[in-house]
């Protein structure tokens, strides 16, 4: 499971974050279309960022699992609202591209395995978002 991550503002810029996951170092901003640097990721693109690794990781286990003959995967997600009963909705769409000799069944189980990874799963269902300020 995924430990903590700690995201603070850096002073470099007016919306520029620096996240720290572990070891690493990442650099969040908002496009200069939003007023930020474009220094690094915005906060969507981390998400889906999040979506895609988890995707891709997914199918690569299960492929090494099952000894499928998958050379590559590449996860392109797009993030759009779309409009749900007069309500606007976040959407995330991903296009998956497997490489490799897969018959047709194997790419659709891919495919099934790829809506059960956890990220995937924490996304298509509700959250519980707690939040509290610290003293």
């Amino acid at each position: 499971m995924s430990g903590t991550v700690i995201v603070r503002e850096n002073g470099q810029g007016r919306y520029q974050q620096d996240v720290i996951a572990g070891e690493h170092h990442l650099l969040a901003d908002e496009p200069v279309s939003m007023g930020g640097g474009d220094a690094g990721p915005a906060p969507f693109d981390f998400l889906m960022a999040g979506l895609g690794a988890c995707t891709s990781m997914t199918l690569r286990m299960y492929a090494e699992r099952k000894e499928l003959p998958l050379r590559n995967v590449q996860v392109e997600l797009s993030h759009h609202k779309v409009d749900i009963d007069g309500v606007a909705r976040d959407c995330i769409q991903r296009k998956i591209t497997l490489d490799g000799e897969l018959s047709a069944e194997q790419s659709q189980r891919l495919l099934e395995i790829a809506n059960k990874c956890p990220v995937h799963r924490a996304l298509a269902q509700s959250f519980q978002l707690d939040c509290a300020l610290t003293d």
